[in-house]
């Protein structure tokens, strides 16, 4: 049997890169899905691409504490219960020196990155705790945070700061939740083929090759990832099978944080 088979799985950012490749994974091992995102029109095509996985939608921003409530009614109300939740909206400021980081740049990043993250805990905590007391099945929530999150990063000083406070908050609510039948995880990935490396390559003022040897050169493996592979350690991390695994921060990062 699928480790996910019948499981109700929560995404945020449900239609970017990593969102769309776990929504695909999660459909095809039997999950029932609550998906989250901006864009409605993308959610429902996201939706009836993975039909016949039975999905529940819901567009909003993750900015809002509001919305996080109501992610978590409608998992409850559609499905009776909460086993995953993958915490995955984010956005990335341009790169910049902390000095020319605007205000505005600046408080977007956190409230979506950080808080959005925060938010989201306060109300996935509670409904996957009652799971757990009502059926004795362990629930997970995977952050993805950033290898930026566990070293310092140049020109993404403010982004930095926000995936560390996901690491942070990663570790406190694993602390806390660990008797409670919660265990609580972070990805951290370095850059991937994602939009948000897109949006890199569009505005630098480089060629392509020349600013995707910049965005590598202290990558080991000398590669950006692809979205595959940080899914598939999304998909262990969420996975019942590590139930012993809480609190841990899991770098998909091309050996960027080990030199």
């Amino acid at each position: 049997m699928s480790d996910f088979a019948e499981k109700t799985v929560l995404i945020t950012g449900a239609t970017g890169g990593f969102g769309a490749a776990m929504t695909r994974r999660f459909a095809a091992q039997g999950a029932n899905l609550v998906l989250a995102d901006l864009n409605e029109t993308k959610l429902n095509e996201l939706a009836a691409e993975v039909a016949p996985a039975r999905v529940a939608v819901l567009s909003g921003d993750v900015a809002e504490p509001a919305h996080h409530s109501a992610l978590v009614d409608r998992a409850i109300s559609e499905f009776s219960r909460l086993d995953v939740a993958v915490n995955n909206a984010g956005i990335v400021n341009s790169m910049a020196g902390l000095p020319d980081i605007s205000q505005r740049d600046a408080k977007a990043v956190i409230d979506i990155d950080l808080m959005g993250v925060f938010y989201a805990l306060q109300a996935q905590l509670p409904a996957m705790e009652k799971t757990f007391r009502d059926t004795g099945d362990g629930t997970v929530i995977v952050n993805i945070a950033s290898v930026a999150g566990l070293v310092g990063c140049a020109f993404l000083g403010i982004y930095s700061a926000a995936k560390h406070g996901v690491v942070g908050l990663t570790k406190g609510a694993a602390a806390e939740y660990a008797r409670r039948g919660v265990r609580v995880n972070a990805v951290c990935p370095s850059f991937a083929a994602t939009d948000m490396v897109e949006k890199y390559f569009d505005e630098s003022p480089k060629d392509r090759d020349s600013a995707t040897s910049a965005l590598v050169r202290g990558v080991p493996m000398g590669r950006i990832g692809q979205v595959d592979e940080v899914v598939a350690a999304i998909m262990f991390a969420a996975s019942p099978g590590n139930s012993f695994m809480t609190g841990e921060t899991l770098a998909v990062d091309g050996g960027l944080s080990a030199v």
